[in-house]
C-alpha cells in the first residue's frame, strides 16, 4: 500500500482528486491543508512524511489571488516559492516521489504558437514569479520531482471563473469579457486523472521526472469561454468582446497561454479531452 500526501486538499483540484482516489484502492491518500499541515514549516512537513512513510507528495496548494499577489508578493512567494523548496526537500531526503503543480504564467504569453516546456519563461505578474521561483527551487531540492503547468482551472468545486459567469449572467442582462487572451480552459477533474496517471506509472517504473503542460484540448478567449458557459446553461444574457485594455487590472494576464500538451500524451499515454466537452460534464454536476 502506497502512501500519498495531498497538500492543498480543499482546493479545486485537491477536492477533484479526494473524488478519483476511490478508483485507487492500492493507495493511501492523506489529504491535508492549512489547518492540518503548515506547508512553509520544515519541521512539520518532515515529520508529516516520515510518521506516514509517505511514497508520495501531490503539491495542490497554491495562493492563487492573482490581482491580491501584486499588493503582498511575499506571502504569495511564501507558499507558491518558499513552502514548495519545503516539500521537495522533505520528499527527496525520505526517497517520496513529488508531483507539483504550476502555471501558464509563468511564460509572457508573447507567443505565437503552444507554448513547449524548453521555451524561454518571461512572467509578467507576481503570481507568475513566485511560481516560477517555486519551480526553480523545486528542480534544485528535489531534481526527479514531476512539475505539471497547468492553465485557467475550473471545477465544481470553489470559486472559480465559471461559477462567476453562472451567478452574473443570472443577475446581468449583459456581460463584456476580454476577448484578446487567449488560452484554455481546464477542468480539475481531467488535471487529478493526470496527475494520478502519473503516480501508477510507477508501479511499471515509467515514473519520468521533468517538466509537462496539461490543459483541456482547444483554444478560446475568455469571451468564448463565457459565451459557451451561458449557452450550456441556457441563460440569456448578452457577452460583449472588449479589449483587455479597456479592462485595466493590476496584474498583467499572458494575452496567449496555449499550452503544448505532447509531452505529458507521449510519456504518460494520457488522452485529453476538448475543453467544450469537459465544461459539459462540469456543468451537469454543478
Amino acid at each position: 500500500m502506497k502512501t500519498v500526501l495531498v497538500t492543498g486538499a480543499n482546493g479545486q483540484l485537491g477536492n477533484s482528486i479526494r473524488l478519483l482516489a476511490e478508483n485507487h484502492p492500492g493507495y493511501n491518500f492523506l489529504f491535508t491543508d492549512v489547518d492540518t499541515l503548515d506547508i512553509t514549516n520544515p519541521a512539520a512537513v518532515r515529520g508529516m512524511i516520515k510518521d506516514n512513510q509517505v511514497d508520495f507528495v501531490l503539491n495542490c496548494a497554491a495562493y492563487t489571488a492573482v490581482e491580491k499577489a501584486e499588493e503582498d508578493e511575499a506571502l504569495c512567494r511564501r507558499i507558491n516559492a518558499f513552502a514548495v523548496g519545503v516539500l521537495g526537500k522533505a520528499a527527496h531526503e525520505a526517497g517520496a516521489k513529488m508531483i507539483h503543480v504550476s502555471t501558464d504564467y509563468v511564460f509572457s504569453g508573447t507567443s505565437y504558437r503552444p507554448y513547449v516546456e524548453t521555451d524561454v519563461t518571461c512572467p509578467v505578474s507576481a503570481y507568475g514569479r513566485t511560481k516560477l521561483a517555486g519551480e526553480e527551487i523545486l528542480q534544485e531540492v528535489c531534481p526527479d520531482a514531476v512539475i505539471i503547468r497547468t492553465a485557467w482551472l475550473y471545477s465544481e468545486f470553489g470559486s472559480n471563473f465559471v461559477k462567476t459567469v453562472l451567478r452574473l449572467g443570472k443577475e446581468r442582462d449583459q456581460l463584456g469579457f476580454v476577448f484578446d487572451q487567449i488560452g484554455t480552459p481546464t477542468y480539475a477533474g481531467d488535471l487529478a486523472a493526470a496527475i494520478l496517471a502519473v503516480v501508477t506509472a510507477d508501479e511499471r517504473n515509467a515514473f519520468v521526472p521533468g517538466i509537462y503542460h496539461f490543459s483541456n484540448e482547444g483554444v478560446c478567449s475568455w469571451y468564448d469561454f463565457t459565451v459557451k458557459i451561458l449557452q450550456i446553461a441556457g441563460i440569456d444574457c448578452r457577452v460583449l468582446p472588449i479589449e483587455t485594455k479597456d479592462y485595466p487590472t493590476k496584474a498583467v494576464r499572458p494575452p496567449y497561454s496555449v499550452l503544448n500538451k505532447k509531452k505529458i500524451k507521449t510519456t504518460y499515454g494520457i488522452t485529453i479531452p476538448h475543453w467544450e466537452e469537459s465544461l459539459r460534464l462540469c456543468m451537469e454536476k454543478l
